[in-house]
């Protein structure tokens, strides 16, 4: 299926990962967020894919939704209606835990984040309104492009670009874990779910490509590195104790 050419794109992705040094991380992190015509092909290939589908591939979605319901039996599994904004909250979230190293900080991964969620659901509801595709279960005509696997995946490709490998092939798997819900549970087409991934990761992409233009308007300086304290404290006059946390992000 589509859905595993791309895990084993990013696969690569992955497997190419600079060292975590400071000097080769905020290498890293300047060059990603560089823009590069060849960053367009894998997310305009996957939403050319997906668009293609609404027009030609009538019989081919048919027969994946016949076998996809063949496999739930009529069940449903709601799942991904949660699970769609676990890679957001582990972007913003994970960079703040000592020993999780991370190429960027707090103010940029949440500007990022703000830019690529924007972006993608402009491009999703632009989308949805305009095609007016049907979904397989002839609920509603907004079926194109999936916006749960916009969503999940727009929060998988931030993550690759700022954290290390193994925690890029986790957020990728549960982004694939939602796509294949949505097919599941019969709200999308496969060729929904195709684009939808596209557009999320070139919201990811969009985002990080408006990380210079935003350290120069808001003073960002460039971080990698972090720091925790912990300083217990006895307060004698109220017989209290506690300990005092002081955190850069």
């Amino acid at each position: 299926m589509i859905m595993v050419l791309l895990a084993g794109c990013q696969a690569r992705a992955f497997g190419s990962a600079p060292d975590q040094s400071p000097a080769n991380t905020l290498t890293y992190a300047v060059a990603s967020e560089k823009f590069r015509p060849r960053q367009l092909i894998l997310p305009g290939a996957l939403v050319a894919a997906g668009a293609a589908g609404v027009a030609w591939g009538g019989s081919f979605n048919r027969c994946v939704r016949d076998e996809m319901s063949h496999i739930s039996g009529g069940r449903r599994i709601h799942a991904d209606d949660y699970a769609q904004y676990v890679p957001a909250a582990a972007y913003l979230g994970l960079g703040a835990i000592p020993g999780v190293p991370c190429r960027h900080n707090f103010k940029e991964r949440f500007l990022a984040e703000a830019t690529a969620y924007m972006t993608m659901a402009v491009l999703t509801n632009a989308l949805k309104y305009t095609v007016r595709e049907q979904r397989p279960d002839a609920s509603t005509r907004n079926s194109f492009p999936s916006g749960h696997t916009a969503t999940v995946f727009t929060g998988a490709e931030l993550i690759r670009q700022s954290y290390p490998a193994g925690i890029a092939a986790g957020a990728y798997t549960v982004a694939i874990g939602v796509a294949f819900l949505r097919l599941y549970n019969n709200r999308h087409w496969l060729n929904d779910v195709v684009a939808g991934a596209g557009i999320g990761i070139l919201s990811a992409r969009v985002g990080m490509w408006m990380l210079p233009l935003y350290r120069k308007w808001f003073h960002i300086t460039p971080r990698t590195d972090r720091a925790v304290a912990l300083l217990p404290f006895y307060n004698a006059s109220s017989q209290s104790a506690g300990i005092a946390l002081s955190m850069t992000l």
